[in-house]
């Protein structure tokens, strides 16, 4: 009689224990990972910081080549009318040569 009993305590005991062991290796593995992560993180940071310098830097030289080109032509006109189209002049006709 107390065969089926054990068997039961058993299988629940097998149940709970497995459950209770998955949790603990994802734990262990999430901690290695975040121990990993760690590590890695001020070094992606100061990489992170370089590459957001990089980018204003390339940002604000454009900015000021533009507004110089910007400058640049609303300082160049002088006032002076622009000289007029050339007329293009008549074209004379070929002359045929005899003989030929």
């Amino acid at each position: 009689m107390e065969r089926p009993g054990i068997v039961v305590l058993l299988l629940v005991g097998l149940l709970i224990g497995t459950g209770v062991g998955s949790a603990y290796a994802r734990a262990r593995r999430g901690w290695a990972d975040y121990q990993t992560v760690k590590k890695t993180v001020p070094g992606a940071r100061s990489a992170a910081w370089l590459l957001i310098k990089v980018a204003t830097t390339k940002i604000g030289v454009i900015a000021l080549l533009l507004i110089g080109a910007v400058a640049y032509a609303a300082a160049g006109s002088d006032g002076e009318p622009a000289p007029p189209d050339p007329t293009p002049s008549p074209s004379a006709t070929p002359s045929v040569r005899a003989g030929r």
